[in-house]
């Protein structure tokens, strides 16, 4: 079986955790900025973790990530 691609647009979204778990960046943060609080746009800016419903997906796209 031949070697898998790597998706390069999901290889630039995805990273790996120092304990190998897959961190993202959150959404909502691009656009339409005044009406969400402070407290709010701090938490978008910080990295979350990828969903386990997700994480074969991920890994499928990106393997050697």
């Amino acid at each position: 079986m031949p070697k898998l691609k790597t998706r390069r647009g999901a290889a630039k979204r995805f990273a790996r955790t120092g304990s190998g778990k897959i961190k993202r960046r959150r959404q909502n943060l691009r656009h339409i900025l005044t009406k969400k609080n402070a407290k709010r746009k701090m938490r978008l800016g910080q990295p979350a973790l990828v969903d386990t419903a997700n994480l074969t997906a991920v890994k499928r796209m990106c393997p050697y990530i």
